[in-house]
């Protein structure tokens, strides 16, 4: 089974060209569903829905979120069609398997208060206040996943024209930006980075205290810092700033094609599509309906 796993992922990386996340998931997923098989002594292809049903009762029985064993089935169900692709099995035991209902929850969203006095907590006293001040004003101003923004180079930014150019394995949008963050951008660009990074070829736009590319932990400790500086009780991830942006905006007015091609959702699919939008139409929604614009 561990040869097709690999084959399966190298698939999932190759050709389909998921994100690193994504295939991080997966991979997580379908592991311990070979541990479970394994210490069971199922034979994985040849498991039926039965068989798989039951480990879908093991995960419950372990404790496990209903959202975590819908993915884990969905994860299983990609693995098995993946086998009748390449004709290793005959049959999807997963067919005719219902993924568990999830509840749709209502994400957390911080009032406009609520995030001025987050965005208002890096002080530009030392090189770290400066680049977290610019780090959480692009987070806030283009509602960017956090793996986008760490994963974001230099050359991303087009501080003059006032975007950032977005980029993925198959999508790439520009985002318009605010004169406070261009202002918080800049001035970390000019006077921080040069300073923190180690390695002039380092193309990481933002970098931690080695000059190496931050990480999501570190992104995710940040945020968790100044929450508790600002003294917010709400349970502050760095998604709630991508659905503020987006709740924001659309309470001021903006239009909601407008704000699904800005957080890049699956209907702004390629470059192509996205150009059909024009910039300046989306600068100006940009302007008269984001708070910090």
């Amino acid at each position: 089974m561990e040869k097709q796993i690999k084959q399966f992922l190298d698939f999932l990386q190759n050709e389909k060209r998921v994100s690193n996340n994504t295939l991080q998931s997966y991979s997580r997923d379908i592991h311990q569903y070979e541990s479970y098989v394994s210490q069971n002594k199922i034979n994985y292809a040849k498991a039926d829905a039965q068989k798989i049903t039951d480990y879908l009762k093991h995960l419950q029985d372990m404790g496990k979120k209903t959202s975590t064993i819908s993915r884990s089935l969905a994860s299983i169900r990609s693995f098995y069609q993946y086998l009748v692709r390449v004709k290793k099995i005959k049959h999807d035991p997963t067919e005719n398997i219902q993924s568990p209902k999830v509840e749709k929850r209502v994400p957390c969203v911080l009032t406009s208060e609520e995030v001025e006095n987050l965005l208002s907590q890096p002080k530009d006293v030392d090189l770290k206040g400066t680049r977290d001040k610019a780090m959480l004003e692009v987070a806030y101003a283009t509602g960017m996943r956090v793996t986008e923004i760490i994963s974001l180079n230099v050359d991303d930014v087009n501080i003059e024209q006032g975007f950032i150019t977005c980029s993925s394995a198959t999508k790439q949008r520009n985002i318009p930006l605010g004169s406070i963050s261009i202002a918080a951008l800049n001035e970390y660009v000019k006077e921080a980075r040069p300073i923190m990074i180690k390695d002039e070829n380092e193309k990481a736009l933002f970098v931690n205290v080695n000059g190496k590319r931050l990480t999501r932990q570190g992104f995710w400790k940040i945020v968790k810092f100044y929450k508790e500086q600002a003294h917010i009780t709400k349970d502050i991830t760095p998604h709630v700033l991508r659905h503020s942006f987006a709740t924001h905006l659309l309470q001021n007015g903006a239009d909601l094609k407008a704000i699904q091609t800005m957080l890049g959702h699956s209907d702004i699919s390629s470059t192509q599509v996205y150009m059909q939008f024009q910039d300046s139409g989306l600068r100006d929604i940009y302007k008269r309906t984001h708070p910090r614009a």
